[in-house]
């Protein structure tokens, strides 16, 4: 049997209930037998990166697991299904984005899934709440250069 993983995983939405989406989200995860220990951020709200539409609600997720990273993904993009997530272009506005944002310590670089998330350093909106779970895990020289950005605790 595989050992437990810690992994952290960054939860938005900007469609329909946002909010509700996020809670639900985070409901749905805890409940899922191969995640264990579910702790979630607080929520907050950031206007749009690289994107469009009203603002974001985000948190993240912290868990361990004992799914492989490519079946962790598998079980996120499950739950952003059930929450009938559409992709019509890239960035576009969602009901529910689920991303795997570290997997314990492990570096992967594999055409369906980056590890850690590549664009994570550049977002308030994850480091944050991140930083509320793990503060280790965040560079506070990569919140400083966030610091700009629109994003704060509901």
């Amino acid at each position: 049997m595989r050992d437990a993983v810690m992994a952290w995983v960054g939860l938005g939405a900007n469609l329909g209930d946002p909010q509700a989406a996020v809670r639900k989200a985070l409901e749905d995860l805890a409940a899922s037998p191969e995640v264990e220990g579910l702790r979630g951020s607080r929520l907050y709200r950031s206007a749009p990166v690289d994107s469009s539409g009203p603002d974001y609600i985000n948190a993240v997720a912290q868990f361990s697991t004992r799914l492989s990273a490519p079946a962790l993904l598998a079980l996120l993009q499950s739950l952003e299904q059930v929450a009938l997530r559409e992709r019509p272009y890239r960035n576009a506005p969602r009901t529910l984005d689920l991303d795997l944002l570290l997997y314990g310590d492990a570096c992967i670089d594999s055409p369906h899934l980056v590890v850690p998330h590549p664009r994570m350093q550049q977002r308030a909106f994850v480091l944050l709440p991140l930083a509320e779970l793990a503060p280790q895990r965040v560079d506070p020289q990569a919140l400083q250069r966030v610091s700009g950005q629109s994003c704060r605790v509901l």
